[in-house]
C-alpha cells in the first residue's frame, strides 16, 4: 500500500540512519542505562543528529513524532489529523527507547500504538500479528519487555538515561548516578506513577494504584502544590501528548 502511494506521488518517504552520525569505529548507537536494569538506551548524540538531519528535509510545520508507549494512543482520528500535515518525522525507539534528554529537546509529540484501522488484518504478515508476537515475553528473544511500560504495576515507563552524563546542558539525575538500589527503584516508580497520572490518567482510573505507588503520587502532587512553573509545564505536556 505504501509502495503504491509512493509510485503515484501521493507521499514521499525517506530514512535517516543514526549510525551515520556516530564517531567511533563500531558505530555505536546505544549504551547501558544509568541506574542499571535490562536493555539498552539509545544514545543522545547520534539520535539527536539523526533527528535534526531528517527534520531538515521536511517542510515547515512538520512535527517530530516519537513512537513511544508513553504517548497518547494512535487512533483513526489522529491518523486523519496527521494526514493533513505537510510532513512528519517519525522516530522509532528500540530497546529501552530514547535518552530522555532527546525527547525533551527534539520531540514534539509522543504517540503509542492504539485503536486504529490496519490494512491486511487477515494477512499472516499483517502488522497486527507482528505487534502481538513482539510484545510476548520470549518471542523477542529477551526478557526486557517485562520491565517496560504497562508491565510495572500497570504504569507507563520511567525516563531512561545513558552516557554521557551531560548533554546540551541537560544532566542525568544524580540518583541514577549513585549505586543505591532502593533509592533508584523508588525514583523510577515515582517517575512512572507521575508520568501515568499526567499522560494517561485513564490507566489509573481503570486499574487503580498499589499502596506504594499511591503514596508516591501523593508525594509528587504535594511537592508541586502551588508551583505555577510546574502547572505551566503540565499544560504544555498535555498539549504535546
Amino acid at each position: 500500500m505504501l509502495g503504491r502511494a509512493v509510485e503515484r506521488g501521493i507521499v514521499s518517504v525517506g530514512c535517516e540512519d543514526p549510525r551515520a552520525h556516530t564517531r567511533d569505529v563500531h558505530r555505536t548507537v546505544d549504551d547501558r542505562p544509568y541506574g542499571g536494569g535490562p536493555g539498552m538506551v539509545l544514545k543522545p548524540e547520534p539520535m539527536s543528529a539523526a533527528i535534526d538531519a531528517a527534520t531538515a528535509r521536511q517542510p515547515a510545520g512538520s512535527p517530530r513524532i516519537y513512537m513511544s508507549a508513553q504517548g497518547v494512543p494512535f487512533t483513526q482520528a489522529l491518523a486523519q489529523e496527521f494526514s493533513k500535515l505537510p510532513g512528519l518525522t517519525l522516530v522509532a525507539g528500540r530497546y529501552e527507547g530514547l535518552d530522555e534528554r532527546v525527547i525533551e529537546s527534539r520531540i514534539d509529540r509522543e504517540v503509542s500504538v492504539g485503536d486504529y484501522v490496519l490494512s491486511g488484518v487477515n494477512s499472516r504478515r499483517s502488522w497486527s500479528s507482528m505487534r502481538w508476537r513482539d510484545c510476548c515475553p520470549g518471542c523477542s528473544g529477551t526478557s526486557a519487555p517485562r520491565s517496560r511500560s504497562l508491565s510495572t504495576k500497570g504504569l507507563l515507563d520511567w525516563p531512561h538515561y545513558t552516557r554521557p552524563v551531560e548533554f546540551e546542558g541537560r544532566t542525568v539525575p544524580e540518583v541514577l548516578q549513585g549505586g543505591h538500589h532502593a533509592d533508584i527503584q523508588r525514583w523510577r516508580l515515582k517517575q512512572a506513577v507521575a508520568r501515568t497520572w499526567l499522560r494517561r490518567p485513564d490507566l489509573i482510573a481503570r486499574g487503580g494504584l498499589p499502596a506504594d505507588a499511591a503514596k508516591l503520587l501523593d508525594e509528587f502532587l504535594a511537592e508541586r502544590e502551588g508551583d505555577e512553573t510546574w502547572l505551566t509545564s503540565f499544560k504544555n505536556s498535555k498539549r504535546r501528548a
